[in-house]
């Protein structure tokens, strides 16, 4: 495997990295201390990456994306993952692969004002009584004439709130199970018996909405689905092993190493009893730890995005990279407030927020527990396999 970085690409990483650095990281506080960005800053910095390019870079450049493959879009993810979620999806946008699959006049609608950022996109998957097990929703469509008929709850629904549009995963045929009876609807903001019931506060991840959503008899047209119909399963797993590898595993590099960072210059100008804390034994511990696993974490989430752009299927690394990188992103936050002291634990800086935007990546996109029991079902049955 090789996993040498093209010249180009190292260009690609280096700007997005000092963009990300210079331009977006003074919206964090104000994000985090008011749960809002500011709106006339994220104008300016959003249209400056988007001049450069750097907005939608996941998509094709079929359809206006950077054209970026698996690999590379998680090296420039590792430069994103340096800033807070709610900051990464305004200004570079929070723009799903599985969209290309929209044809014909549902492109020109949908999918080239979402990679152009003129629309937003919420995914409405999880509900009260599934979360982990999205198989089992119970969100529901009946078609009528030439109108779904869709109803039902949804929750935990990022963007739902300020969306223009939901793909929403419904049951449309409760006789085929989940492999071919769910389908995906689009929901327009503004359809009848569509409500956003509320925005659930969360621990972390502030600066944008955490919705619950209500369907109430809402009328859909036939043709609003994205893929075949029954297909909506297989369409959104194909989509979330990419969310699990990028904006999990590649992203929690990114903000473990800027952790580490942190750590390296603290731990290099702070003085107890005379001398540098880097010089105390416990010290280094935490720091070569972290960056031990930063290590083995990166080298995992490299090898598995090489493994999907040579046309190979590795489901079970992706399981793993979302166990390591989650669990790795919380403990390396941990030691990092540890370095720090008092310090660490205050909001004067970034630690205690990236603590709590730790924890949910444990959680969100499948829990460590499912993901451990589908890695080990694949080794029960088949063997290791690396």
């Amino acid at each position: 495997m090789d996993f040498s970085i093209s010249d180009d690409m190292k260009m690609v990483t280096e700007a997005v990295g000092r963009f990300v650095r210079e331009k977006v990281q003074p919206l964090e506080q104000e994000t985090e201390d008011n749960a809002r960005i500011p709106p006339d800053r994220l104008a300016t910095v959003r249209a400056e990456a988007q001049a450069l390019g750097f907005y939608a870079m996941n998509m094709s450049e079929a359809v206006g994306g950077a054209g970026l493959g698996v690999l590379d879009m998680c090296l420039v993810e590792e430069q994103l993952g340096q800033t807070s979620d709610a900051l990464i999806r305004r200004v570079f946008g929070q723009v799903y692969p599985m969209l290309e699959r929209f044809e014909g006049p549902l492109r020109d609608k949908y999918l080239y004002p979402t990679v152009k950022g003129d629309k937003i996109c919420a995914m409405a998957i999880t509900e009260p009584g599934a979360g982990s097990d999205a198989a089992a929703i119970k969100t529901h469509a009946r078609l009528e004439g030439d109108e779904w008929i869709l109803n039902g709850t949804k929750h935990f629904i990022s963007d739902g709130d300020i969306a223009d549009y939901i793909i929403v995963m419904a049951v449309t045929d409760a006789g085929k199970g989940a492999r071919g009876g769910i389908s995906l609807l689009i929901v327009d903001k503004d359809t009848a018996g569509f409500r956003v019931t509320r925005n659930q506060p969360m621990m972390g991840h502030r600066g944008y909405g955490h919705a619950e959503l209500t369907f109430d008899d809402v009328r859909i047209p036939r043709d609003n689905v994205l893929g075949p119909v029954g297909e909506g399963f297989r369409v959104m797993m194909a989509n979330v092993g990419g969310i699990r590898l990028g904006h999990i595993g590649a992203r929690a590099v990114g903000m473990a190493s800027r952790v580490v960072e942190m750590m390296r210059q603290h731990a290099a100008t702070r003085q107890q009893f005379g001398q540098p804390i880097g010089d105390f034994q416990m010290v280094q511990q935490m720091i070569a730890d972290s960056a031990m696993e930063i290590f083995a974490t990166r080298m995992m989430v490299l090898n598995t995005a090489w493994e999907q752009d040579h046309g190979m299927d590795p489901r079970d690394k992706v399981s793993m990279v979302k166990v390591q990188a989650s669990e790795m992103l919380g403990r390396v936050a941990d030691r990092g407030i540890q370095v720090f002291g008092g310090y660490g634990f205050t909001k004067e800086l970034p630690l205690e927020r990236i603590y709590r935007d730790a924890r949910v990546t444990r959680i969100y996109d499948g829990t460590s527990e499912v993901h451990r029991m589908l890695v080990a079902r694949s080794v029960i049955k088949r063997g290791l396999s690396l």
